[in-house]
């Protein structure tokens, strides 16, 4: 909630009742409220590969072109015998993937010599890319290493590393692929190829929290678009002068959600009616607007506003939403703005009609 002016008793009592209006329609602040379950998210790493994890038959298929060692450490969990691996030699730059899916699993950047026998780096490529598992076999208690994609057993992670991360990711070799630097990364091995779009409906702790929970939707961002101050502060927008809007970056899977679909639940998960306000939000921070990347976002968020305009909804209110030409600036907001919501309780249920 955002800290009001001093008021009359009338119009407390009414910003009172928006209030409580408006977070028992959407947004629950400061509650254990769970998201939104009917909508249910495929998996993506914070760098955006897909780790919607591959079918047992995709995995069958694809162990048939490995070596029996690889098999069985990947699939059954065993270990290659030290020194065995030609890894250990490996000084080129590049990528190691897994054997069975081909995910970037660590950087050639953060390799280096443990002297154990098999390949040890001190980080991996995304934390989102590995699984540690806790295991208790062979009398000893360690943490596996798991290929977050496929399961695949990789091998095991230690305290006993050098800095900076004081980790050593113990590996066998027979479950990586190395892949140089300056060779083509097969698909199964690239981010997926993301789109971007940027919308402003009131403060931004809810809208990142409701587009955070759409399907295909890599990430939202919350931060400041449309002003004509460099590098806004949260403090300088709040004081209406600067002509930022509190605005939400979204990066989304192109193949997973449209940028029409995104447009429609823009425009159901707030009031575009209201100028420079949403709720007991007041300013033109608050206000509705579109930010277009290109002409094609532009003729579509112009069309979006032109059809909702002629359904009975907006018959006697008129939709006061911008859509704003390509060029404007996105400036991410203060750390402490993002991921609100997952940081501090509650949560915004999304309209999907």
């Amino acid at each position: 909630m955002r800290v009001l002016k001093p008021m009359n008793t009338i119009h407390f009592l009414a910003s009172l009742a928006s209030i409580l209006t408006l977070t028992s329609a959407s947004c629950v602040e400061g509650a254990d409220t769970k998201p939104d379950t009917t909508m249910k998210k495929a998996p993506y790493s914070k760098l955006g590969y897909d780790l919607t994890p591959l079918a047992k038959e995709r995995i069958a298929e694809i162990a048939k072109s490995l070596t029996p060692l690889a098999r069985e450490v990947t699939l059954e969990a065993g270990t290659e015998r030290a020194g065995s691996s030609e890894l250990n030699k490996e000084k080129r730059k590049g990528v190691f993937v897994s054997v069975i899916g081909g995910l970037p699993l660590f950087r050639s950047e953060d390799k280096f010599e443990s002297g154990t026998g098999w390949p040890s780096f001190t980080r991996p490529f995304d934390p989102d890319h590995v699984i540690v598992k806790r295991d208790a076999g062979h009398g000893m208690v360690r943490d596996e290493i798991l290929d977050a994609r496929s399961g695949a057993h990789l091998g095991h992670v230690f305290d006993d590393g050098p800095a900076p991360t004081g980790l050593r990711y113990c590996m066998n070799g027979v479950a990586l692929k190395f892949i140089p630097d300056g060779e083509p990364m097969p698909a199964e091995s690239q981010p997926i190829p993301v789109q971007r779009a940027y919308f402003a409906a009131g403060c931004f702790w809810g809208v990142e929290d409701v587009f955070q929970q759409v399907p295909g939707v890599l990430a939202a961002v919350s931060g400041y678009m449309g002003g004509a101050n460099p590098s806004p502060t949260y403090k300088q927008i709040c004081t209406g002068t600067t002509g930022h809007a509190e605005t939400v970056e979204v990066v989304f899977d192109p193949a997973k959600v449209t940028y029409t679909k995104l447009l429609e639940l823009f425009f159901l998960n707030h009031d575009p009616t209201t100028m420079n306000r949403q709720g007991p939000d007041v300013g033109d921070q608050y206000r509705s607007a579109i930010f277009a990347t290109d002409e094609a976002q532009s003729a579509a968020a112009t069309k979006a506003i032109a059809d909702l305009s002629t359904t009975p909804k907006f018959a006697k209110k008129k939709i006061v939403t911008q859509v704003v030409l390509p060029g404007q600036k996105f400036w991410a907001a203060e750390e402490y703005h993002q991921d609100y919501h997952a940081k501090n309780g509650g949560s915004c249920r999304v309209k999907t009609e």
